[in-house]
């Protein structure tokens, strides 16, 4: 099976839950990991995962949000963490594309994200826009204070990020960009990545790989994105889905693989 390793299940364009989750499970995708973006909302971001055996989700505050919600406290991620269905922390990182929020807010924010992941041992999701310099720096200075686990989400990156932040143990999760025709730098990068340290994603309702690209995404597309990174890795698609998915439970300690038993 597949894992979608990164959407927003909790959404308005997701309000038949049910439908999504059964044309996921008809595609192959057999589990997902719904993300937390602001803390505020989190309680909608937890229902969906409570409620159904093969959905996790994370806590955190995306850094575009920063500005808007309350500054996020460590004491509150840990509390959170303790709830058997999540997994994670964020999504958090950088985001200097948008500036809905300023670097430094944003800089705080995933510092504090960070000490969760180190203090709590559950990987942080970590998204990166336009702030590679600022967040594989960040990075390397948190683990320099004790180590963590995380992956970098819907990479798009240069080689020499991967590289950094392949050698701090992250893995690198690739999303719908790899299926666009403009996207060659990014598979050439893949290549270079460890087949045992590659998720796939979709972002949805973000990022809709070809050939849905400018539609609404959705979970059961995380076929096309893992036949690309098959394509691309020069593997069959059997093995690329049975990587993926070891690597999904390998770093998600914490989620239990149901699907697979």
């Amino acid at each position: 099976m597949l894992v979608d390793s990164h959407c927003h299940l909790d959404y308005p364009e997701f309000a038949d839950i049910e439908a999504v989750n059964q044309r996921a499970q008809s595609s192959g995708v057999g589990a997902m990991l719904t993300i937390g973006t602001e803390l505020s909302k989190f309680p909608g971001v937890l229902a969906v995962a409570e409620k159904r055996e093969n959905i996790w989700c994370t806590v955190g505050t995306h850094p575009n949000h920063a500005a808007n919600e309350e500054p996020v406290k460590l004491e509150q991620l840990l509390n959170h963490a303790k709830h058997p269905k999540v997994v994670g922390f964020g999504e958090t990182g950088l985001d200097y594309y948008r500036q809905n929020t300023g670097p430094e807010l944003q800089q705080q924010s995933f510092r504090v994200h960070l000490a969760a992941a180190r203090d709590a041992g559950l990987p942080v999701i970590v998204h990166t826009r336009d702030a590679d310099d600022d967040t594989i720096d960040i990075l390397e200075d948190e683990y320099a204070k004790g180590a963590f686990t995380g992956l970098i989400h819907c990479f798009s990156s240069s080689e020499s990020f991967a590289k950094r932040a392949l050698d701090l143990g992250f893995y690198i999760s690739i999303s719908g960009i790899v299926t666009f025709k403009s996207a060659q730098s990014l598979r050439d990068v893949i290549v270079g990545v460890p087949l045992d340290r590659i998720l796939v994603e979709t972002d949805a309702p973000y990022l809709a790989p070809e050939p849905y690209r400018g539609k609404k995404n959705e979970p059961a597309y995380t076929r096309f994105t893992a036949e690309k990174v098959a394509e691309v890795k020069n593997v069959d698609f059997d093995t690329l889905a049975n990587a993926t998915t070891e690597n999904f439970f390998k770093l998600f300690t914490k989620a239990k693989n149901t699907q697979c038993e």
